[in-house]
């Protein structure tokens, strides 16, 4: 085994990449990184039926889009390939057969017919210590029988042969010791009537002959675990076995159940990182990327959800989290989904962009009216930089400053625009139309100056003026806005704003 610390994330092609996954990934890598190791890129699919097309490249581009860089797998190449099970048929041939030779697998030549029958007779059936003699293979049948068969080129598959009565003890580096009894553990098939091995065998041999030292992985791997174990003592591997880590759920929001697709499409948010579509059958989902989270941001909250550094920081550069990663602070108890929380960080990221970051940021997602040069956009970013939590939130914002105001806040103009007030607010045209330096402080400086001089509520002034000039109440600075739209475009609003408000009046 190497020296080096070795991990590797070793997705299935069976689907598009759940954010579980992706934090499997990230904590694989984080270990690595924080212990000056590797993380290797592992695609498993031996299980070519599920197969899903495009589902590799996605798993990739999900990584490359976190940062979450591999040293090693089928993208970037390495001196353990191939690195893709599929491509690695011959190998698994060689040590199947040692299984064989050595007694720790059989033959099973149980057809379907014959497996429903011992299910139907026992809904408890197992394969295993207590059923295989009853069963067609080659510990209950005569070596004969067995020659013949194989012979004869009759279908089989092969079971690992499980010791009866033993305790076979998983050191967790998460759960601790966890004892299984192996009358609890399945003669598992180890390699299939298709001549390719199902993820038990080929997991184990891949993980030995790539020198990985530490298998970081999902919870629902633990019942499998004890299997994995008695094949590296079964191939004489058992100093070189890796050390485990079995990771906590993510849950729903409320605690219940495996945080799944159907969730999030209740409650409006994605549980991909990116967006996909299924190339066959008639499914998609948005993906975090494409909703306007910024990759850091993500990784940061994904980081959280399972592992805490015990302290009260909660803003980490993924240098940070590397360094800061412990495997022994991750929980036992599954971490509940809290797409609040995965907002608010993104908030966070985008707060401390430069506004000319921000800008490149959000292009992307900019209306496909949009004409305006970035130099033109540029002062809107630090202006709507507070009010940005999702990067297309930029455009719902910067909407009612770019545009000519379709609508206007009917309970605004129904206060504001009566009696008296009414003349207040038209004899600010005349005072939009004498300032000279049209900047944000002369305007203010105006405004509030023909407030204070004529005993004037700042209410009934500068919430009707914003909604003279966006239609909306609520904003950045109205001071600013009007500095950016430059007096002949405030005044044109405002006129337009006069002759609706008046409309509205009578209207009610």
């Amino acid at each position: 085994m190497s020296a080096t610390v070795r991990t590797r994330y070793a997705p299935s092609p069976t689907g598009f990449q759940h954010i579980g996954g992706i934090r499997t990934a990230l904590y694989a890598y984080l270990f690595a990184k924080k212990n000056g190791g590797k993380l290797v890129l592992r695609i498993e699919d031996t299980d070519q039926s599920r197969f899903v097309q495009g589902a590799e490249e996605y798993i990739i581009q999900s990584l490359e889009w976190l940062g979450v860089k591999c040293d090693e797998g089928v993208h970037t190449g390495g001196n353990y390939g191939p690195y893709r099970q599929s491509n690695r048929s011959d190998i698994y041939k060689k040590y199947i057969q040692q299984l064989i030779d050595n007694g720790w697998a059989y033959y099973a030549f149980d057809t379907s017919e014959d497996l429903n029958k011992a299910r139907e007779a026992d809904p408890n059936f197992k394969y295993g210590v207590n059923s295989r003699q009853s069963m067609q293979n080659s510990l209950s049948l005569d070596a004969e029988t067995v020659k013949s068969k194989l012979d004869k080129g009759e279908a089989y598959v092969i079971r690992l042969k499980v010791p009866a009565n033993e305790v076979i003890r998983v050191n967790d580096t998460v759960r601790g010791a966890v004892d299984f009894n192996s009358e609890e553990v399945d003669d598992k098939v180890l390699f299939k009537s298709d001549g390719l091995p199902t993820y038990h065998l080929a997991n184990v041999v891949d993980d030995h002959l790539m020198e990985i030292t530490h298998v970081i992985r999902g919870e629902e791997w633990l019942p499998s675990t004890p299997l994995h174990v008695l094949l590296y003592r079964a191939f004489g591997w058992e100093d070189t076995m890796p050390q485990f880590a079995h990771l906590p759920l993510l849950l729903n929001p409320d605690g219940k159940g495996k945080l799944s697709k159907r969730s999030g499409d209740k409650l409006g948010f994605p549980v991909f990182p990116l967006a996909w579509v299924h190339p066959t059958e008639d499914k998609s989902s948005n993906g975090y990327k494409e909703m306007g989270f910024l990759p850091e941001a993500f990784i940061n909250f994904l980081a959280f959800l399972g592992w805490n550094p015990g302290t009260e920081q909660e803003i980490f550069s993924l240098n940070d989290l590397a360094q800061a990663f412990n495997l022994e602070q991750c929980s036992k108890s599954g971490a509940k989904f809290n797409f609040d929380k995965a907002k608010w960080f993104n908030q966070q990221y985008i707060l401390e962009l430069s506004d000319e970051d921000l800008l490149e940021k959000v292009m992307p997602f900019a209306p496909a009216s949009n004409q305006l040069s970035k130099e033109k956009l540029l002062p809107l970013a630090g202006m709507l930089k507070e009010r940005v939590t999702l990067l297309p939130d930029f455009w719902a914002q910067a909407a009612g400053i770019l545009n000519l105001p379709e609508s206007y806040d009917a309970k605004t103009v129904k206060k504001k625009w009566k009696g008296d007030n009414i003349n207040r607010l038209k004899s600010l045209y005349p005072l939009i139309e004498d300032i000279e330096t049209f900047d944000s402080a002369t305007i203010e400086a105006a405004i509030k100056g023909f407030i204070e001089e004529n005993n004037y509520s700042f209410g009934d002034i500068l919430m009707p003026f914003r909604v003279m000039l966006t239609g909306a109440k609520g904003g950045p600075s109205i001071f600013d806005i009007a500095a950016y739209l430059g007096k002949d475009e405030c005044l044109k609003r405002m006129q337009t704003a006069y002759q609706r408000f008046e409309e509205m009046g009578s209207e009610a």
